[in-house]
């Protein structure tokens, strides 16, 4: 038996529509050819799919099984057609604003190109005057980024880590395993741009206190910790980046009494290209994201 997916196509606009003359509308064919096709797909299936009614069309038990499957099957179809159409074309932009690290540009750009061979794949520093890592201006398609993240942005954590914080070697302070917020009250901090608005915030420890001194701005990391290392000011930061940046000059010690960070995977909400899912899902599966904030991917 040899089911067509046209014929699937317009069983599943007149189960959805649950009306003969609005679904021939939407497949812009005529209703008696709608009927006529209807008719020969459930011959060949051997049992009715829809039986008419007073206000429309109902699902007969076969058609409410077969429905889901139908569905389905088109999408699959669709999602198909457009990784083919873009085969030999196909681009994806990762925005990142510093070394991400933790093994997860690695583990999911092997499963993407496992996935995608095709697909190009190009990774670009953004400055840290914007916080979306590309994704508000268009020039990247999903960005790892820091939370909050701006509007208008789906996330998906990826990370929770504890905040540290940065002092020079010389620092008093330097000696302790840990060091509480309220210790680091009367320092000068190293903020990012006033541009990056609520993440500069975030790491200036202004989401638990209100007041901060703040000794000048950075506009990369090593601006950052050579401004550290100079007795300028401090900083706090991720954990993880802690680990990444380690210098004989600079000591990192946990702040144990403020919120952890957040890094997250971020795209536009309004994307749904077959390269931006992958590559969703190969990181899913490469860092196992957890959390009650995630949001679900695109279908």
């Amino acid at each position: 038996m040899d089911v067509h997916l046209r014929e699937l196509r317009y069983f599943v606009a007149v189960a959805e529509e649950l009306h003969f003359t609005r679904a021939a509308e939407r497949l812009f064919v005529s209703q008696p050819a709608l009927s006529k096709q209807i008719r020969a797909l459930e011959r060949q299936l051997g049992f009715s799919l829809l039986q008419r009614t007073p206000r429309g069309v109902a699902l007969t038990s076969e058609g409410e099984a077969l429905l889901p499957t139908a569905q389905k099957l088109l999408s699959l179809w669709g999602e198909g057609l457009e990784s083919a159409r873009y085969a030999n074309s196909a681009m994806l932009v990762i925005g990142l604003q510093t070394a991400v690290g933790r093994n997860l540009q690695q583990n999911a750009l092997q499963l993407f190109k496992s996935r995608m061979p095709y697909c190009n794949v190009l990774m670009r520093l953004i400055a840290w005057d914007d916080p979306s890592a590309g994704l508000t201006n268009g020039s990247s398609d999903v960005a790892f980024i820091w939370l909050p993240a701006p509007d208008g942005l789906a996330t998906r954590v990826l990370y929770r880590e504890p905040r540290y914080v940065a002092l020079p070697v010389t620092h008093p302070l330097a000696e302790r395993t840990e060091i509480s917020l309220a210790e680091l009250a009367d320092e000068a901090f190293i903020a990012l741009p006033a541009a990056a608005g609520a993440l500069r915030n975030f790491w200036l420890g202004l989401d638990v206190r209100r007041e901060v001194r703040i000794a000048g701005e950075a506009t990369s990391a090593e601006e950052t910790f050579e401004m550290i290392a100079s007795g300028l000011g401090v900083v706090l930061l991720a954990e993880g980046n802690a680990k990444l940046y380690e210098r004989p000059d600079v000591v990192f010690r946990p702040v144990p009494d403020i919120p952890s960070a957040e890094l997250a995977v971020a795209w536009s909400p309004s994307d749904r290209r077959p390269v931006v899912k992958a590559f969703l899902e190969c990181l899913q599966a490469a860092a196992r994201p957890e959390g009650e904030q995630d949001q679900e991917l695109p279908t």
